[in-house]
């Protein structure tokens, strides 16, 4: 199955779906994702403000994005570790992910060409394709957050409680097209 997932290192739930479907490629389950940047501060911009891609300095989330992207784009095969590390620093480390310096450590950790991906993020591209891929998410899909899974004209926004489970992950894909259910919330989390 191939399906784009929407994410933003801010976000724990998008951590839980992405390590979901990360270990499930890691184990060989034949499912072909597409991770999608999605800011979620861009999502409360107030109408008539510069969109953080236009004015990203100093932006919550928009830095990590950026390096999520360079890496993703440029040594794809090392996406997956750099993605895991940057979660690790927003949510296992509590490390703040405006600052650069933190960006770049995590994506060493991760082996991935600090060097190479800085000059990427210097360039501008990585922000122009946040944009892009944000702004199609929204207008195609009507995407409103993370995580939520694209699979051609379907998109599910999904909350998976658990880290890594490739269980949830296959039930949440079997669903995807099962478009007579529009939502399915508790009122409460049983814990």
């Amino acid at each position: 199955m191939q399906f784009d997932l929407t994410f933003d290192y801010l976000c724990p739930f998008a951590r839980n779906a992405s390590e979901a479907v990360l270990t499930a490629v890691a184990e060989d389950v034949e499912i072909y994702p597409r991770f999608r940047p999605f800011s979620l501060t861009q999502v409360h911009v107030e109408e008539g403000e510069p969109a953080v891609w236009d004015e990203p300095v100093g932006k919550s989330g928009v830095l990590a994005l950026q390096w999520g992207v360079a890496v993703r784009d440029g040594e794809p095969a090392l996406f997956p570790a750099v993605h895991r590390a940057l979660f690790a620093a927003r949510h296992d480390h509590g490390l703040d992910i405006k600052d650069e310096q933190v960006v770049r450590e995590a994506v060493g950790s991760a082996g991935a060409d600090v060097e190479r991906a800085a000059e990427l993020v210097a360039s501008g591209v990585p922000l122009k394709t946040i944009g892009v891929e944000h702004t199609e998410a929204v207008e195609r899909w009507s995407v409103f957050g993370v995580p939520t899974f694209i699979a051609g004209d379907e998109a599910v926004y999904v909350r998976f409680m658990e880290r890594g489970r490739v269980d949830d992950l296959d039930r949440v894909l079997g669903m995807i097209e099962w478009t007579r259910l529009n939502e399915f919330k508790r009122t409460r989390v049983p814990r």
